[in-house]
C-alpha cells in the first residue's frame, strides 16, 4: 500500500511539473553573466552533484532548479520541490521524512515523506538558509546514510536523490556566526551557482519583458498588444528590486489592465522617480524591507497575500518584518 501511494504521488508531480514547465517556459539570456551560469548548468546537470543556488529573491532560483533536473538523466522522474521557509520545526520530520499510522494524534495512515517521494529524482530544498540548528544534524544525517526513517518507525528506507538547494541568505557569514552548520555546507555545496540580480544583467530586461508578453497575451487571450519604445526604455533604466518575479508581476498586470494595444510605462506601475530613488541604494537588505513593506501597503495588511506575492512562506514573512521592525 505504501509503495502505491509513493508511485501515485510521484506520477502526479511529474503531471505538475509538465504544466509548470509549459507556464514558464524556455527563456533566452543575452547577458554575459547568465550564459555563464548556462554553461555552468550544461556541465554539472548531467552529474548527481549536489548544487546550490544563491540568489536574492525573483533572480529565477526555482526555474534553475528545475532546468537542471529537466537537463538530468532524472528528468522522467519526480522533481520535488519543499519550501523550508513554509514548513513549521515540529512539521519538517513528518514532512520530509513522512510518518507511520499512529504516529501522533491526526496520523490516521501511513504517509511517504518528500525524500521518499523524490526518490529516484530530483529534491529542491529551498530557502535551506531558513532551515533551524536543531533540524540541519536531522538533514545532515539522512543526507550522509542516505536513508529516511518515518516518524512512527524504526526501519530505515533507503533513498536516491539529487539534491538541488538554494537560498538568499549569506551562508558563509552564518556559518561564521554559528547559524548554519559547516558540514551541511559541504553536502549541499559541491557544485555553487550564484545567479545575478536583474539590475547586474540589463540586457536580458527586453527579452523578459517581450517572454511575459508574449505569456500573458495567451494566457488571457489578448492579441496583438505590443510594449511603447518609450516604455522600454523605462522599464530597462529601472532597477526591478523584486527582480524577474517583480517583472513578471508587472507584465501580467499591464496585460489585464492595460486599455490601449500599446502598452507604456504607466501600465507597468513603475513611476519613473522610482527609477532613480531605488538605483541609489542596492544593499539587499535595503530592497528587501521595501518591497516587503510595497507588498503589505498593496494587500492592506494581508500577510497571507502578500507572503506569496513576495514568494515567501508566511514564517519567513513574520520573521524579516521582525528584522525589520516592520511588524
Amino acid at each position: 500500500q505504501a509503495k502505491k501511494e509513493v508511485q501515485r504521488l510521484k506520477s502526479t508531480q511529474r503531471v505538475l511539473n509538465r504544466a509548470s514547465e509549459g507556464l514558464e517556459g524556455e527563456v533566452k539570456s543575452n547577458s554575459p553573466a547568465m550564459q555563464a551560469v548556462r554553461k555552468v548548468v550544461e556541465k554539472v546537470a548531467a552529474t548527481d552533484a549536489n548544487v546550490l543556488i544563491l540568489g536574492e529573491n525573483g533572480t529565477g532560483k526555482d526555474l534553475l532548479a528545475r532546468s537542471l533536473h529537466k537537463q538530468s538523466a532524472r528528468t522522467a522522474e519526480a522533481f520535488i520541490k519543499v519550501d523550508l521557509g513554509a514548513v513549521a520545526p515540529t512539521l519538517f520530520e513528518a514532512e520530509l521524512f513522512g510518518y507511520n499510522k499512529g504516529a501522533f494524534t491526526d496520523a490516521r495512515e501511513d504517509r511517504p515523506g518528500r525524500f521518499e517521494i523524490a526518490s529516484g529524482g530530483t529534491l529542491f530544498l529551498d530557502e535551506i538558509g531558513n532551515l533551524p540548528l536543531s533540524l540541519q544534524a536531522k538533514l545532515l544525517t539522512v543526507l550522509q546514510n542516505r536513508q529516511v526513517t518515518r516518524v512512527g518507525s524504526h526501519q530505515p528506507l533507503p533513498i536516491d536523490i539529487r539534491l538541488v538547494s538554494a537560498t538568499n541568505q549569506p551562508l558563509p557569514a552564518m556559518v561564521a556566526d554559528g547559524s548554519f552548520r559547516q558540514d551541511l555546507l559541504y553536502r549541499l555545496n559541491t557544485v555553487e551557482i550564484t545567479l545575478p540580480p536583474l539590475r547586474e544583467r540589463t540586457e536580458d530586461i527586453p527579452v523578459l519583458l517581450e517572454h511575459f508578453l508574449q505569456l500573458y497575451c495567451r494566457k488571457y487571450q489578448k492579441s496583438g498588444l505590443s510594449l511603447a519604445k518609450s516604455a522600454m526604455r523605462d522599464l530597462v533604466q529601472y532597477t526591478w528590486p523584486g527582480n524577474i518575479r517583480e517583472l513578471q508581476h508587472a507584465v501580467e498586470r499591464a496585460v489585464i489592465l492595460g486599455e490601449h494595444q500599446q502598452l507604456v510605462t504607466t501600465d507597468f506601475l513603475v513611476a519613473k522617480n522610482n527609477t532613480t530613488n531605488l538605483s541609489q541604494s542596492f544593499r539587499v537588505e535595503e530592497v528587501e524591507k521595501h518591497l516587503i513593506s510595497e507588498a503589505i501597503r498593496k494587500y492592506q495588511g494581508n500577510l497571507t497575500k502578500a507572503a506569496l506575492e513576495l514568494g515567501f512562506g508566511r514564517s519567513t514573512l513574520y520573521r524579516k518584518m521582525e528584522k525589520y521592525g516592520l511588524s
